[in-house]
């Protein structure tokens, strides 16, 4: 039996989390994968809709993964517990990220697959637009020593520029590197003389303190080179790792703000919650907005995964909060997007905050491209009229300009 009928046969939907049925999306469990957009939705008067008062030549997705295996010479790897029933929530996830990204599951093949895929997916795009793709590190101990049977998967920093440059019209990379590091200053240089745009880190699964001084000589050196930090804020759920939870608090932040960073909190911290500075527990998403009404020099956020249903309570506040507009920016959190159960239309309707009448034509963008499907729908929000200011799409200025 298959990955896919293993999926369809067993009771899989409260291994991710998802609150019952009533979730079950319009589009079906899994992603058909088509290629291509029909001239019905590529001509789609809302098409034209959601790429009016844009230029395409500035509109970058600041968050998408970079997914592999191995299977060649990329050096990815995924951990193998990924691929044992012993290990369900892990082995459930891995088929939804991989049907996610369309990957072929013949030997040699996962790897190159998944960069094909993405280029198809890049296709429907008006030339100018680019995605900006992430490297992982491993996990790390205190000491600094790389955690391999802590870590769900790895992408290099090579792998990730590769891709890039072979790219260059669509593509940017991310690295990743542990600031605990013993190389970690070099392995940043390294990464700016190949062209990252930005660090990643993911602190919960990484095992990465934001707050820690060790983190410090690495701060200083993304300030003087004025390379932003992408962190991950809230809760995590979709990576398996070290699991401390506490340093997805985004307060944590802060550090590198005071060092000259321009730092960006990742997902909006929509998801979870944890300590203010009293002491009091507070959603992530309330000690976020207190760090944004401080008006930190620096500080930006992506709007990636705040439409999934577990985080979309936030969007009434993100779209109602105008002044923070010019320091959101979109990802899409890539291959997340092409999960279908991650996303309730539904939802988004009954919060009134999607027009049920573009329901249909995101289903169907949906099927063929779930990367413009996630562009399509935060163009499409509208709380009591206003919806995400262009600013919010037009990120590529974000990585060529100075902190403000």
């Amino acid at each position: 039996m298959n990955r896919r009928q293993f999926l369809k046969r067993a009771g899989i939907v409260g291994g991710l989390g998802l609150a019952g049925w009533s979730l079950w999306p319009q589009a079906g469990l899994l992603n058909p994968c088509r290629a291509g957009l029909p001239p019905e939705l590529a001509q789609h008067p809302l098409m034209q809709r959601i790429w009016s008062g844009l230029d395409p030549a500035k509109v970058w997705d600041v968050h998408a993964h970079l997914v592999g295996v191995g299977d060649r010479d990329s050096g990815a790897w995924a951990n193998p517990k990924m691929d044992s029933l012993w290990n369900p929530l892990q082995y459930i996830q891995k088929i939804f990220y991989m049907n996610a990204g369309c990957v072929h599951d013949a030997p040699g093949q996962i790897d190159a697959s998944f960069v094909a895929r993405l280029e198809n997916l890049m296709d429907g795009f008006p030339a100018g637009a680019q995605i900006v793709l992430y490297a992982f590190d491993w996990a790390h101990d205190e000491q600094g020593r790389a955690l391999r049977d802590a870590s769900a998967f790895h992408v290099p920093n090579a792998y990730a520029a590769r891709v890039a440059l072979a790219h260059p019209t669509r593509m940017q990379w991310a690295a990743s590197i542990h600031p605990y590091r013993h190389d970690a200053l070099a392995a940043l240089e390294r990464a700016i003389a190949d062209g990252a745009v930005a660090v990643k880190w993911l602190p919960a699964a990484m095992g990465i303190d934001p707050g820690s001084p060790r983190c410090d000589a690495f701060y200083r050196m993304l300030a003087r080179h004025d390379l932003p930090l992408i962190s991950h804020a809230g809760h995590e759920a979709a990576v398996a790792g070290s699991a401390r939870q506490t340093y997805g608090n985004p307060l944590r932040l802060r550090r590198p703000l005071d060092l000259g960073v321009r730092v960006v909190v990742a997902h909006c911290a929509s998801h979870g919650d944890d300590l203010d500075d009293a002491g009091k527990r507070r959603s992530s998403f309330e000690l976020f907005a207190q760090l944004m009404d401080s008006r930190k020099p620096g500080l930006y956020a992506d709007i990636s995964a705040v439409t999934q249903f577990n985080r979309a309570e936030v969007l009434q506040t993100l779209l109602a909060r105008p002044e923070w507009h010019n320091r959101l920016l979109n990802g899409s959190d890539y291959p997340l997007p092409g999960i279908p159960l991650l996303t309730s239309l539904r939802k988004l309707i009954k919060l009134q905050l999607l027009d049920a009448a573009t329901q249909a034509f995101l289903i169907g963008l949906r099927e063929h491209n779930p990367l413009l499907f996630d562009f399509a729908l935060k163009r499409l929000l509208r709380y009591n009229g206003v919806g995400f200011a262009d600013a919010v799409f037009e990120t590529r200025d974000f990585f060529d300009r100075k902190a403000a």
